[in-house]
């Protein structure tokens, strides 16, 4: 459409006069005089602060008096007994992970419980043992026994074929310095304490707003090559091979190398075993999958697989008959509490950080997932409380590190979950097992747990199926979760979490400082403008150029702006091509070459066919100093070319900072000529300046 037409469509829109809208008086607040009054309100206690003070911190002390038992009472019991019958064989199993005996994976998972009761805010989550911090766990464990002179290849379950469970207990309460599994729960402990002080640390300053810069993608990633990491860690297990362990980096290329090299020494009862035991969980997991909606209970089947397995390995001997590795004494009663090692912590204090920080980060991420769709709230502060407790406490009693587990969370959510009084329930179960059950596990087999361990990471290693739909919604969270699945599965966690978290910030960075831009042409038969590029039959604006720029004005995309700017108004091949026939040899190759402000500005000089840039500030947030200077640039350079700079649609955070920056001229005598509250009103402005101009010419 020519240009007569759309002037002729301009003039059919209304004439809107420049509105200049009166800013309210802005009370400036007295920093000083703030701070003194939260410091004073911090400082003063009365009754009535201790008594809110106390409550935030317990808040069961809140919601457990007004406890609706004839509402809530069924379907906290139903739950906390499947969830308890759950923890145990998840239990047994998630000790692998940490090179750890079942008991203390047992103990984790009571104390654990106790603590998120008393001091949770979600209603529905379920803290514990969880596959990914057990395996973290494990990595520290592994290292440090080896850097101790242990032998890693030694069993950590050591089968005790002579003795009971209260010489087991006798010799670690009497010489904790006992051997390699003493040292290896000396060295979880002060793990789980240190990653507990850190989160306790972030929950006085703080510092729960962190978890935002962990995006989804990448916790994603993160979980996922982590769990390539807990399969391989558990083939050894299925196929019956000893081979040495690979702590470090390369874990998983070190592992799969020695399982090749060992096949040969493959245990065939072991490997039946494992087959049969993955067939029936994934049968069962499918199927409760399927019919999820008619089947209200969850069917209990780590257990039945578990106690049926232990029968046949007890009554037919496997582990004499053919060499089955098997679980060993699994004691009953309490440790007696003991202070982690400190001189440990400084071994491990390292460690301990990417530990307390996927703690915390998986905790708050399903606490407000629930409370969301619950229609509830929770307190990110607290909930960082609550899971530090419950890393700092338990590590007195011989206990590892834990956190939420989105599993064990929807399971309870399924099975008639309203408040943490299920996971007192799923305390006493586990109780149940500590005090009476647990010797009942010596001849459970380890392919067994192994196999539970790995029909469990379903949920993670399907994401691999995710990514092409992933790939398609978003190609940058797609890179994110891939570059963050090959580092923590090729290198290790650790470096996993930190390339992850680096290389997602990264991407942010980059999309602020190269954002997309756009000319506006406006849109038949009304007052509004689209990119030109993105939509068909637009109309373009007579001697008129909209240029939006989707991102905030700052130091580190300021000169991207000029280029944008001048590279969308001009068309600097054009150009380029034009001058060319003007000039020779190299000065010819300098202004192709040339990112030089000041030389775009000469060539569009030569050739002016329009008098008004419009910037439509909508998608600037703010501005720091190096942008208010540079639209001032702008507004100077494209002057002496008499091209006027009008700007639309600025937040009053942007015109406020260009007031301070003298944008608009002394005392803002011009900004009723420079600002728009619209496009619209911007555009009309500039003909209506132009018509006055060409009839004055006239």
């Amino acid at each position: 459409m020519n240009s007569e037409t759309e002037e002729t469509q301009l003039e059919e829109q209304p004439t809107c006069n420049h509105i200049h809208l009166a800013r309210r008086t802005n009370n400036h607040v007295n920093i000083s005089k703030s701070l003194k009054n939260k410091l004073r309100n911090s400082c003063t206690c009365s009754a009535k602060k201790a008594k809110k003070t106390f409550t935030g911190f317990f808040p069961v002390i809140r919601w457990l008096p007004k406890y609706d038992f004839k509402e809530n009472t069924w379907g906290d019991v139903m739950s906390g007994l499947i969830i308890g019958i759950i923890l145990v064989p998840q239990a047994i199993a998630y000790s692998l992970l940490a090179g750890l005996k079942p008991i203390y994976s047992l103990y984790t998972s009571f104390f654990a419980n106790l603590i998120y009761f008393i001091m949770g805010t979600s209603r529905h989550v379920s803290v514990g043992i969880f596959s990914l911090l057990s395996l973290m766990v494990g990595q520290v464990v592994d290292r440090e026994v080896q850097l101790a002179g242990f032998d890693l290849d030694d069993e950590v379950f050591k089968d005790i074929k002579d003795g009971n469970a209260t010489d087991f207990i006798m010799n670690i309460t009497t010489n904790m310095e006992c051997g390699k599994e003493c040292y290896a729960i000396s060295v979880a402990a002060a793990l789980t304490l240190t990653a507990g002080i850190y989160q306790l640390l972030m929950g006085i300053f703080r510092l729960g707003f962190l978890s935002i810069y962990l995006s989804e993608p990448m916790l994603d990633g993160f979980a996922t090559g982590a769990s390539l990491t807990i399969l391989t860690a558990q083939v050894k297990y299925l196929l019956g091979i000893k081979i040495p362990r690979s702590p470090g980096i390369g874990m998983l290329v070190t592992t799969w190398i020695n399982i090749f090299k060992n096949i040969q020494t493959t245990n065939m009862c072991d490997v039946v075993t494992s087959a049969i035991c993955i067939a029936v969980l994934v049968a069962a997991k499918e199927l409760g999958d399927r019919y999820k909606d008619k089947i209200k209970i969850p069917l209990p089947t780590e257990l039945v697989v578990i106690v049926v397995a232990t029968l046949v390995s007890h009554y037919c001997n496997l582990n004499e008959v053919y060499g089955s590795s098997v679980s060993g004494v699994i004691p009953t009663g309490f440790i007696p509490p003991k202070v982690p090692d400190f001189g440990l912590m400084g071994k491990i204090a390292v460690d301990a950080i990417p530990l307390a920080v996927v703690s915390f980060a998986f905790t708050i991420s399903l606490s407000e997932m629930f409370a969301k769709k619950y229609a509830y709230a929770v307190k990110a502060n607290q909930e960082m409380f609550a899971i530090g407790f419950c890393n700092i406490i338990p590590s007195f009693f011989h206990c590892f590190a834990t956190s939420a587990a989105l599993a064990k969370t929807l399971v309870k959510t399924s099975t008639g979950c309203k408040t943490q009084v299920s996971s007192v329930v799923s305390a006493i179960v586990v109780l149940l097992v500590l005090l009476f059950f647990a010797p009942l596990f010596y001849s459970l087999q380890k392919c067994v747990l192994a196999c539970i361990i790995i029909v469990s990471l379903r949920g993670a290693l399907r994401k691999f199926k995710d990514l092409p739909a992933l790939w398609r919604l978003n190609k940058v969270d797609a890179v994110v979760w891939s570059l963050t699945v090959c580092s923590s599965a090729l290198i290790s966690t650790e470096i996993g979490l930190m390339v992850g978290v680096v290389f997602s910030m990264l991407c942010l960075i980059v999309r602020t400082q190269v954002p997309h831009t756009a000319m506006l042409s406006h849109i038949q038969d009304t007052v509004f403008y689209e990119d030109g590029d993105r939509y068909e039959n637009l109309l373009p604006i007579p001697k008129t150029k909209i240029f939006r720029f989707e991102c905030p004005l700052h130091y580190a995309n300021k000169d991207y702006f000029l280029k944008a700017l001048f590279k969308k108004i001009i068309r600097q091949k054009k150009m380029l091509k034009k001058l060319n026939k003007a000039q020779k040899g190299k000065e010819q190759e300098d202004v192709k070459n040339s990112d030089n402000h000041d030389i775009h500005i000469e060539l569009l000089s030569k050739k002016n066919d329009f008098k008004t840039i419009i910037l439509d500030c909508s998608s600037i947030a703010f501005l720091d100093m190096s942008g208010i200077n540079t639209l001032k640039t702008v507004l100077k350079d494209y002057k002496e070319v008499q091209i006027s700079i009008l700007l639309a649609c600025c937040n009053t955070s942007v015109i406020d900072a260009l007031r301070r920056g003298a944008y608009f001229g002394k005392e803002d005598k011009d900004i009723k000529n420079m600002l728009f509250y619209s496009i619209h009103d911007a555009v009309q402005f500039a003909r209506e300046k132009e018509l006055a101009a060409t009839d004055s010419t006239v």
